[in-house]
Formats: structure tokens, C-alpha cells, sequence
């Protein structure tokens, strides 16, 4: 029997990391954070100024992608990334890569690559895995499937505040640039040809625009046992 998997999917900005980090600590399970792994692969392009607009270009990516070493590591209760033997945990949520990382994604090869990467660091230990395509695609037979959603403006403010200091979060020309980069990050990805963002048929909707998240964190593990105690 395959051990357990708790896939967790949604749009930028409604709490997956932090939720399945959470969740993942609370039943003492693996945690692997997908979207860092397409982050890695953006800046490898981004260094190397691979052109993604050409398809020569894209064939490098690929090709540096299968050549590189992309791990993660809890290190003090927090998930580092690293790039071939490189600490790239801040490098990849730099403006530049969240600008290039759904170009990326949009490539299948790129795509393949990468799912193949995360069955093997799953393996057979219970995990959390979060993503936008992890219970629809990765990991079909994961026992439990969210999708998070929230209301665009309360994203913009939590992409806002992770972000800006100062109190700029608060600025209403800033939120509203905000909100339209992650509305057009979300059009991306739902109108990726290679698997889209959509929820799994058989997911949970858990729409966290007015959760902290503790709330978020309680309600998911509080599934996973209940699930976890009927199948026992």
C-alpha cells in the first residue's frame, strides 16, 4: 500500500505553502513545496538568459533542467531550496522569477520533468504536496484533495504584505497592481494547454479569504484524520 498523500491546490495567494507546511508539520508528515521547483527552474533560466520566447530557447532550459540538482531541506522548521548545491530560497521569489515562472510552466517538457522529480522525492513516506496541478495530475491518487481559493483583493493584500514594508501594503495604487499581476498569473495557468489550474473532481473547496492561518491549518488536518480514522 502507497503511503499517503494530501494534495493541496489553488491560485497564487490563497495560502497553500504556508497551509501545507502547517499541515505537514501538525501530522509529523513530508512536505514538498512544487511551485519552488518550477521557481528554481525560472531562475536557471534567468541566469543563464535563456530566451523562452524561442523554441531553441526552451530546449536549453530543458536540457539545463535535466542536467541541474534542485533539493529541498527543512532547516530550523523552514523550507530551504536549493540549486546545485546553492541556497536559492530568497532567489526565487524575486520579482524577476515570479515574472518568468509561468512561462516556464507552460512548457510540458518542463512539466515532465519536474512531476518525475517530485514522485521520487515523495516516495514512500506520507507527504503534503502542494501546487496547482498536484491532485489533478501528480498525484491523482492523493487520499485527500483541497483547492484553496480566495477573493482576489484579500491575495493582492497578502502578496502585498509579504512583500512591501513600511506599511506600503496598505497603498491603494500598489494593491491594485497586485491584483492584476495575479489576475493575469491565474489566466495563465488556467489557460496553460498542459494541465491546467482546475480543481480535482473529488477536491475539497476550502476558501480561506476570511481564515487566519491557524484556522486553515486545523481544518485540513482535522479532514486528513477524519479520512485517516474511516479507512482504518
Amino acid at each position: 500500500m502507497k503511503a499517503p498523500i494530501i494534495a493541496i491546490d489553488g491560485p497564487a495567494g490563497t495560502g497553500k505553502s504556508s497551509t501545507a507546511q502547517g499541515v505537514a508539520s501538525a501530522l509529523q508528515w513530508s512536505y514538498v513545496d512544487s511551485g519552488a521547483f518550477y521557481r528554481a527552474a525560472a531562475l536557471l533560466a534567468l541566469r543563464h538568459q535563456v530566451d523562452l520566447e524561442q523554441t531553441t530557447g526552451r530546449v536549453e532550459l530543458r536540457e539545463r533542467l535535466e542536467n541541474a540538482c534542485i533539493d529541498q531541506r527543512m532547516v530550523g522548521g523552514k523550507l530551504q531550496t536549493w540549486l546545485d548545491d546553492t541556497d536559492v530560497t530568497g532567489a526565487i521569489r524575486s520579482e524577476a522569477v515570479t515574472r518568468a515562472v509561468s512561462r516556464v510552466a507552460e512548457d510540458p517538457s518542463v512539466r515532465s520533468i519536474v512531476n518525475q522529480d517530485l514522485r521520487r522525492r515523495v516516495g514512500e513516506e506520507p507527504a503534503v504536496v502542494d501546487g496547482r496541478d498536484i491532485g489533478t495530475v501528480v498525484f491523482p491518487e492523493a487520499f485527500l484533495k483541497i483547492y484553496l481559493v480566495a477573493s482576489l483583493e484579500e491575495r493582492a493584500r497578502r502578496r502585498a504584505r509579504e512583500a512591501e514594508p513600511g506599511g506600503r501594503e496598505l497603498d491603494g495604487a500598489l494593491l491594485a497592481s497586485y491584483e492584476q499581476g495575479l489576475a493575469e498569473r491565474d489566466r495563465r495557468d488556467r489557460e496553460r494547454a498542459e494541465a491546467p489550474l482546475v480543481a480535482a473532481p473529488d477536491a475539497v473547496h476550502l476558501d480561506t479569504t476570511n481564515l487566519d492561518l491557524e484556522t486553515q491549518i486545523a481544518r485540513v488536518v482535522r479532514m486528513a484524520r477524519d479520512r485517516m480514522n474511516q479507512a482504518s
